[in-house]
């Protein structure tokens, strides 16, 4: 099954499960809530195909806004800011539109790459969706952001790395199209976590050596004991504690985790085993120095243009070794760090390449 047909959510379904077992009835509730809406919304992606073509024109990456007044249904929602519009009285609008743009201008600046689908794709986001609503999501046409509960999870679209990871999900959908699902569906979480941090770092003009490396570290509030979603610099690390848990994202493929290709198993673990990957891409960056966004970046979006929907880690692997070898020579220091960084996550690169492989 393709990205498109699979809702791409920022908050790991575990988490959610967890939350159910919380003592606050409150807490319990928000949880339920945000784990029920799946199917409604997979249902909502049908009528939303059909009155959104207009809006499917080329336009230059053109942002449009919309406020879901805390209802459900899409379609009801009303457009609060436009591309030529100044700065609304909701921050939430403002830090969507701007996400939005930072995200959008960097794709453009950094990769030469115009939009998500590289033809200059309107950019739509929906804020306010529903009551205490604990994820965002891409949908394969738009960008949905919840509230939070306010008790565990903030406002959404207070981190600049959700909004890219999201909207990178659609970039994989037009180029890779990594199915959503066991080793290429964590390929392609791990992908909307590599766009994610180099966005964040572009913007700050960070380091690789200088980056904290979490992704979300803002979307809980200040009473929970976590530091982010997830560490690309140390997966397993972003959380520890009574309410949902140790983060149980994997650095290595010995300890790769098996899961069912179901909703409730995260679709074979897809944002669990991304780990691997994750920490693959960070080893590159420090290893190479100086920018994630650039040899890193280019290396990495290479490789996805490169990669097909059935790509697994090995195959991606190879891939970056070789059009390492493309970018910057065989034997360079970029190549280099790509091979030392894939064998210390536990997937040394092949000699004989199975780029192409369906």
């Amino acid at each position: 099954m393709s990205t498109s047909h699979r809702l791409s959510c920022i908050t790991p379904p575990f988490i959610l499960t967890r939350l159910l077992d919380s003592d606050n009835e409150a807490i319990r509730q928000a949880a339920l809530a945000t784990l029920l809406t799946t199917a409604q919304l997979r249902g909502e992606r049908e009528v939303r195909g059909l009155i959104s073509g207009a809006l499917a024109a080329p336009a230059d990456g053109r942002r449009s806004i919309f406020d879901c007044e805390h209802g459900t249904f899409l379609p009801l929602a009303t457009l609060v800011r436009s591309e030529d519009d100044g700065p609304a009285a909701d921050q939430s609008i403002n830090r969507a539109f701007d996400g939005f743009g930072l995200t959008r201008t960097f794709y453009r600046d950094v990769l030469q790459r115009n939009s998500i689908d590289g033809r200059g794709m309107r950019l739509q986001g929906y804020v306010h969706r529903g009551n205490h609503y604990n994820n965002a999501f891409w949908d394969g046409q738009e960008m949905v952001f919840g509230d939070g509960d306010g008790q565990v999870f903030s406002d959404f679209t207070g981190s600049l790395d959700v909004i890219a990871h999201e909207l990178a999900h659609g970039v994989t959908e037009h180029t890779a199209g990594l199915e959503y699902r066991t080793q290429s569906g964590a390929l392609n979480e791990s992908m909307s976590d590599v766009a994610g941090s180099m966005v964040k770092q572009w913007s700050l003009q960070q380091p690789a050596d200088q980056a904290d490396w979490l992704i979300g570290a803002e979307v809980f509030t200040p009473h929970i004991d976590a530091d982010a979603l997830r560490s690309m610099k140390a997966p397993g690390t972003a959380f520890d504690n009574k309410l949902f848990g140790k983060d149980p994202q994997p650095d290595h493929m010995e300890r790769f985790v098996h899961l069912p290709d179901t909703d409730q198993g995260d679709n074979g673990g897809v944002h669990i085993n991304s780990g691997i990957p994750n920490k693959a891409f960070y080893l590159v960056s420090v290893g190479i120095g100086g920018n994630s966004w650039e040899a890193p970046g280019h290396i990495w979006y290479e490789s996805l243009k490169a990669s097909n929907p059935n790509t697994q880690f090995q195959d991606f692997a190879d891939t970056t070794f070789h059009k390492a070898d493309e970018l910057y020579g065989a034997g360079s220091p970029e190549q280099q760090a790509v091979s030392a960084a894939w064998a210390e996550v536990g997937v040394p690169v092949s000699t004989s390449p199975t780029l192409g492989r369906r």
